[in-house]
């Protein structure tokens, strides 16, 4: 019986919300003891991992993606994710449907976009991390998403990344313009692929 909180926590990857450890028949006092002695340890509010995994790797996208299921991360965050741009995120921007709850953490920093159903769906991949399943915008669909909101990330931003995708992955071209015309941007985005084509 002993073992049992643990091979939980272990049938669900390491990690388990407090309402979700509590639906599998533990008590919040079984949390805390477990806690205590240093079986688990918490990696946000409510939100628990055992104490023997590795280290995070990258645990503000974990935190988010566990704490917010269904947050997309988008932008800049994905962009560095995707390894297509040299600014480093000072928070995690994560796309949610429109007319859902906002994601509110006191850490992570969390910026929220709200997307359309149509805009929201599309281009979602998933990544393991630190054992995690997150979502994740495509490289293309990012981009796309980054035309979209330039004049909040900075055209220099957009641009940078437009120009790194294409020298460390090539362009799937087709994928790219089917984003664009997705996010409305088309036409916004034709001219500087032609000019790196």
């Amino acid at each position: 019986m002993q073992n049992r909180p643990e091979t939980i926590f272990r049938k669900h990857g390491g990690y388990l919300r407090m309402s979700e450890a509590i639906g599998h028949g533990m008590t919040r006092y079984m949390l805390y003891a477990l806690r205590d002695r240093g079986v688990i340890e918490p990696v946000s509010r409510g939100v628990y991992r055992l104490a023997d995994l590795p280290p995070m790797g990258n645990p503000d996208l974990v935190t988010v993606r566990l704490r917010f299921p269904n947050a997309v991360v988008c932008l800049v965050s994905a962009l560095a994710f995707h390894n297509i741009t040299t600014q480093v995120p000072h928070e995690v921007s994560v796309a949610v449907p429109r007319g859902s709850r906002a994601p509110s953490l006191d850490y992570p920093p969390v910026r929220t976009h709200r997307y359309s159903r149509e805009a929201y769906e599309p281009g979602i991949e998933t990544h393991h991390i630190d054992g995690v399943t997150v979502r994740i915008y495509s490289p293309e669909k990012t981009l796309a998403d980054c035309f979209k909101f330039r004049n909040r990330i900075g055209m220099d931003v957009v641009l940078e990344a437009l120009k790194l995708h294409r020298e460390r992955n090539g362009f799937d071209l087709r994928t790219l313009l089917n984003c664009a015309r997705t996010c409305r941007v088309e036409q916004v985005m034709r001219p500087y692929l032609e000019v790196l084509l």
